[in-house]
């Protein structure tokens, strides 16, 4: 099992920056990637940022150049800073873990959430 513990989220106006953290406990040695996804009312639940074990990361074209993820393996936590937020990041924003739980099997974990709301 791999617990997530998401913080950082709250309320700023547009342009302004924000740091969301992931923490992460359990098995944390089996996770291979770690995404953060939000979710606005009415929408899907769409990928914002992943970052695997090796450190390669994937964007969403929305939040290029905006967003950045990160990592500490020594601390077990990623990071999500965000840059010139815009009224349209406003969402819930969600940690993701996937972890190899052996024999080629792989476990989606995710994290409570945590809101980001920016005004305009």
């Amino acid at each position: 099992q791999v617990q997530l513990v998401e913080s950082g989220g709250g309320l700023v106006q547009a342009g302004g920056s924000l740091r969301l953290s992931c923490a992460a406990s359990g098995r944390t040695f089996s996770i291979r990637a770690t995404g953060w996804f939000r979710q606005a009312p009415g929408k899907q639940r769409e990928l914002v940022a992943a970052i695997t074990n090796g450190g390669s990361t994937n964007y969403a074209d929305s939040v290029k150049g905006r967003f950045t993820i990160s990592r500490d393996s020594a601390k077990n936590t990623v990071y999500l800073q965000m840059n010139s937020l815009k009224p349209e990041d406003t969402a819930v924003y969600y940690c993701n873990a996937d972890a190899d739980k052996g024999w080629g099997v792989i476990s989606s974990y995710w994290g409570q959430g945590t809101q980001v709301t920016v005004s305009s």
